[in-house]
């Protein structure tokens, strides 16, 4: 058959601004149809919002602890109304830079405007307003992303209240902000929020925060979080959500006893759930469930020309994964090249101060796998960079095998997102911890953390039987140095 189109792209986000580009740039006839604007919740309601506004407040937190610096501690007043005023500038700026359809126009693929629905495997029908057409496609890529999850809490459906999709245009500072939800967009949010002056309780039914990752470094954040003023509210279920008069009640429930969080406004940080309605995935004939569009490890559905990728799969919400994801699918699709997704080495950071990163397997998944391993340790406060930066909080872990094969890492620190990286690359290339210690750093950097880390390695593995014999050979007459277990050189 004839189709209009050789590859059409459903979603306009991370995902298919990648596979609509990489499209054009194989020489297909590329169609990308977005029901709102180009960009998706990265741009607009996810990480460039976010980590504009932490930035923000993050100024404002080190101008009123400027004495760490040797000056004098700054008092704040926080025009929040400009602070996002500035917030949406820079979401506008990446926008236009990166995201614009005059872009994508230019590469020569199609934008369309209006939500896309499968009439049959290979036709979609495009609604907007005042009418609709049809397309053919050869090939698919449905990118459709997914949306703030708010779970059915009694009262909260008639309780007005924020998610990550409506937070970033507050003009207002709450006095008292409740956030539900202990994970990365809970703890980054609550961080904010409180640097910039509001009072913030954070309410999650799990013990502990960030579950995902490190439990040891976790709860150090946590301390963090505590000193600056945010209270969290661990081991306990939200039972209801109610506003009476000019506040909303929460009314938690913890070890059999309830309490009450009164707060001015109540952010619901709770998860997001793939965008799956509307799709005609039925029409269409692909196989799906309430988590999302089922895909195999190429991208694949179960037709062998459509394909899914990014957050409407459900497997992993993170925009480096969308676009490594998209990347998988039209190598497929379109070189019939075979290639994976890469399970194996997926890096993940929450962007608090100090943040959290991590890549590979847990210590705690090797622990329960049985797998042997090594944990090698470094601490900032060893980090001659850290310390000129007063960042002394935090630790790096990696974890390997005992010929210096890396599982998995876990760090805590000032730019452990830029640090991680190091290790992911070393993880997918086969580098071993040897081979990094070997590796020239520069210095005074905080990536030269990752070598110290590495030279434990080193440190592990000094032999006193061998020192011994080289002084009986070359009749040195040194002490020789023996280290512990967990002793840190």
């Amino acid at each position: 058959m004839t189709y209009d189109y050789d590859l059409i792209v459903i979603g306009g986000g991370a995902a298919g601004l990648t596979a609509s580009g990489m499209g054009a740039t194989f020489g297909a006839k590329t169609l990308m149809i977005e029901r709102a604007r180009l960009g998706g919740d990265c741009t607009w309601t996810g990480c460039v919002p976010s980590k504009t506004l932490l930035k923000s407040a993050g100024i404002a937190h080190h101008l009123r602890n400027a004495g760490r610096f040797g000056l004098s501690d700054a008092p704040v007043r926080v025009d929040f109304a400009r602070v996002m005023t500035h917030l949406r500038a820079v979401r506008q700026a990446v926008y236009e830079e990166a995201d614009a359809p005059e872009i994508y126009e230019k590469m020569g693929v199609e934008v369309r405007t209006g939500a896309a629905r499968f009439l049959d495997a290979h036709t979609v029908e495009i609604a907007r307003d005042g009418g609709s057409d049809r397309a053919t496609g050869r090939f698919f890529v449905i990118a459709a992303g997914a949306s703030a999850f708010v779970p059915p809490i009694d009262g909260l459906k008639e309780t007005p209240h924020l998610t990550n999709e409506t937070l970033f245009e507050l003009d207002a500072l709450p006095g008292r902000l409740a956030v539900v939800g202990g994970g990365p967009i809970g703890t980054e949010m609550a961080q904010a929020f409180a640097r910039l002056g509001s009072e913030v309780t954070v309410i999650d039914m799990l013990p502990r925060l960030l579950a995902r990752d490190d439990e040891e470094l976790a709860a150090l954040l946590r301390e963090t979080l505590e000193a600056e003023g945010v209270r969290c509210v661990l081991g306990a279920g939200v039972k209801r959500i109610v506003r009476e008069g000019g506040e909303v009640v929460i009314t938690v429930e913890r070890e059999g006893a309830r309490r009450e969080v009164r707060a001015d406004a109540v952010l619901m940080a709770t998860g997001r759930r793939a965008n799956v309605d509307g799709l005609g995935l039925e029409a269409a004939g692909v196989a799906f469930t309430r988590h999302g569009v089922t895909v195999n490890d190429r991208c694949r559905t179960n037709h062998r020309h459509i394909y899914a990728v990014g957050d409407v799969t459900g497997r992993y919400q993170f925009t480096h994964m969308s676009e490594h994801m998209a990347r998988v699918a039209v190598t497929n699709a379109l070189l019939k090249i075979p290639m994976k997704i890469d399970t194996k080495h997926v890096p993940w950071v929450t962007y608090t101060d100090p943040e959290l990163a991590h890549v590979g397997a847990t210590e705690a998944a090797l622990a329960g796998r049985g797998t042997p391993f090594e944990v090698f340790r470094f601490p900032f406060s060893k980090i001659d960079r850290a310390v000129t930066d007063v960042e002394t909080t935090g630790w790096i872990k990696v974890f390997a095998k005992k010929n210096g094969r890396i599982l998995g890492a876990s760090i805590l620190g000032a730019s452990a997102g830029e640090m991680i990286g190091e290790l992911a690359l070393a993880m997918r290339n086969g580098v071993t911890l040897r081979q990094i210690a070997d590796t020239i750093h520069p210095y005074p950097t905080y990536g030269l953390g990752v070598r110290r880390a590495a030279d434990q390695w080193y440190v592990r593995r000094q032999s006193p039987t061998l020192v011994r014999i080289l002084q009986k050979l070359f009749r040195y007459r040194g002490p020789v140095l023996e280290f512990g277990p967990d002793q840190i050189v």
